[in-house]
């Protein structure tokens, strides 16, 4: 039995096989081009749809796939595989955003919102980071006024996956001193302006954006749970989400991999092929073992909480994944690009993108410092950021 399928479900290996099948066919063959244009197909994001990819572990009732947390990862991976950028699309419109819906949501507010989310027909976007307020999500400045039965909100969101194709644009605002809410605001609404960011390193592919609230309302059906309640939301959410950039991660990693034992499969110098070199063995090698152990510490936690662990729970264990597996993606990538040679620097051949894309793994949804802040305040019981 190959060390992938140890201990998976036959449901759960005919999800990944979809995923890898769909990532080779549908992705892979595009990402090249994709990352030049810096715009993925946008009809991609209906296929995903179509497939169910934007439905996994959601109800059925609201046209999802009813699946484990596993299942997820390992279709993750997949499409991780194919293309970080596609793969970014799913962990912010379906982890991120649907499933807060789902966990928070009013009944009204599922029925409107998630179908859509799930079909394709519309993508979301998590509006947190802001341009002065990365990892310290709690000093966010976007505020929301009450006005009546309504909400006024102002600000600013930057960095936002997915911010120029969303439909819906799960926000967080200040509503007090102490206090962020979250808002359901539909993306076509007056005063909302979203700004396309180019020119980036990695995940040229994806629709990156700056996000302007001036004088945004919203009624207060838009509240997402509690008002004043929304910084817990969003940590619950961000702490599933670092399983999912984990398992792309794991993806990006293998990709790199992958391309790199056929390229010194093939490629010869001094009368015989590059494969046959210890020094190229010893790049190949440690690559394997840093996935392998990227993967099992993904599943972990996907199995943690598909065992009934709380977000807050399995929070130091996301933060383990999503730190070991976005390092490793980027050594990873930097020892696969070395096997290539001067041919690695140059985008014929796929792994300088997957060095690229793997570097922003270290920092969005939490950078490596704040992953080891989080580990070692759980060792020790002390907040080094106090």
């Amino acid at each position: 039995m190959n060390s992938r399928d140890f201990g998976l479900t036959g449901t759960q290996r005919d999800i990944r096989a979809m995923a890898a099948d769909f990532a080779d066919a549908e992705i892979a063959p595009h990402a090249r081009e994709w990352d030049r244009a810096e715009q993925v197909d946008p009809a991609v994001a209906r296929r995903l749809g179509e497939l169910g990819f934007l439905g996994l572990t959601v109800p059925e009732q609201y046209g999802g796939v009813e699946c484990d947390l596993l299942s997820y990862v390992l279709a993750t991976e997949e499409l991780g595989r194919g293309d970080s950028a596609v793969r970014g699309i799913v962990s912010v419109s379906l982890g991120l955003v649907t499933k807060t819906i789902v966990a928070h949501g009013t009944d009204e507010q599922r029925e409107e919102w998630v179908p859509q989310l799930v079909s394709g027909r519309a993508l979301g976007c998590f509006a947190l980071t802001e341009p002065g307020t990365g990892s310290d999500a709690g000093s966010l400045t976007t505020r929301a006024r009450r006005d009546g039965d309504d909400w006024i909100i102002d600000g600013s969101k930057m960095f936002i996956t997915n911010g120029t194709v969303a439909q819906i644009a799960l926000t967080f605002a200040r509503t007090s001193e102490s206090g962020i809410t979250a808002f359901l605001v539909p993306t076509a609404s007056p005063g909302l302006t979203a700004t396309e960011i180019k020119g980036k390193l990695g995940l040229r592919g994806q629709a990156t954006a700056e996000l302007t609230f001036q004088g945004v309302r919203v009624p207060d059906s838009a509240r997402l749970g509690a008002q004043d309640r929304g910084l817990g939301i969003a940590l619950g959410a961000l702490s599933r989400g670092r399983i999912s950039v984990a398992a792309g991660a794991v993806g990006v990693a293998q990709a790199a991999l992958d391309a790199a034992l056929n390229y010194a499969g093939q490629r010869e110098q001094f009368g015989r092929a590059i494969a046959s070199f210890q020094l190229v063995q010893e790049l190949l090698a440690d690559s394997e073992v840093d996935i392998r152990a990227s993967r099992l510490l993904t599943h972990q936690v996907a199995r943690m909480a598909d065992a009934g662990a709380s977000p807050k729970e399995y929070a130091t264990d996301a933060s383990v994944a999503k730190y070991h597996a976005s390092e490793t993606a980027v050594r990873v990538s930097n020892n696969c690009l070395q096997t290539f040679g001067g041919y690695g620097f140059i985008d014929e051949y796929p792994v300088g993108k997957y060095l690229r894309d793997a570097r922003v793994l270290t920092l969005y949804e939490g950078t490596s410092q704040v992953q080891k802040l989080i580990i070692g305040r759980a060792l020790t019981g002390v907040d080094a950021m106090t």
